[in-house]
């Protein structure tokens, strides 16, 4: 009796141990996955029309295939707006620009899901007129409400605005789009291409094992210039 009681001492902090071994290296694996990932950033306008038709149709590319399986897209919704010294917002499209980029950060603050973070962002691009419906069909509309209307959503812009201008090096237009805090520059149109080059993880994408991706898209930048001057 003596030896038996005295096996299951010691059998249980050998399974508690393993046990901990086991939930530390699983906790190390997700971690791993996790900083495998490519840092997408995107720094736009909510009027730019460059900015509405890359976010419409480039952008959509990631959540229409598993490439966001290997992705972490953040937006940023400021652009080439201006902070004054009153904290006063001046945006390159005018007033009404300033409302929606407002509108979007606070789409971004309560939707906290990739895919409807997407999903509302790109509804209010598709037609900027119809951004009530969008707010609507986002099934948190009471929230993104409160938001907007409130000092929060001038307080997601604040914050916007120090990532932008904290940008190395400074961006010079919009959509201005990083990987992994390297400026895309002229090729954010093969976007898949150039986020399955930047994947340095083991779970490649279907997507990215084909060569057509990778030809070189030589296509006209379309931007709109940081100092540049628009006609409202």
């Amino acid at each position: 009796m003596a030896s038996s009681s005295s096996t299951k001492f010691v059998l249980f902090p050998c399974l508690f141990l393993a046990c901990l071994f086991l939930f530390t290296f699983s906790n190390n694996l997700i971690v791993a996955e996790k900083s495998d990932k490519v840092k997408l950033n995107l720094y736009y306008e909510s009027l730019c029309p460059y900015c509405q038709n890359f976010i419409v149709h480039d952008l959509g590319k990631i959540f229409d295939s598993d490439l966001l399986k290997i992705t972490d897209l953040k937006l940023v919704p400021f652009g080439n707006a201006h902070v004054s010294n009153n904290l006063t917002i001046t945006c390159q499209h005018g007033e009404e620009e300033c409302k929606l980029n407002a509108l979007e950060a606070c789409g971004i603050r309560t939707l906290p899901d990739p895919k409807l973070q997407y999903k509302f962002i790109q509804c209010v691009e598709k037609d900027t007129n119809e951004w009530g419906s969008c707010v609507k069909k986002s099934g948190r509309e009471k929230s993104i409400n409160d938001c907007y209307n409130g000092d929060l959503s001038k307080k997601l812009i604040i914050g916007y605005a120090k990532q932008t201008s904290s940008l190395k090096p400074k961006h010079e237009y919009v959509p201005w789009v990083t990987l992994n805090g390297k400026p895309l520059y002229d090729n954010y149109h093969n976007l898949v291409a150039q986020i399955c080059k930047a994947y340095k993880g083991k779970a490649l994408p279907k997507l990215c094992s084909s060569s057509a991706l990778f030809e070189r898209k030589v296509s006209k930048l379309q931007v709109s210039y940081v100092d540049e001057v628009i006609n409202h």
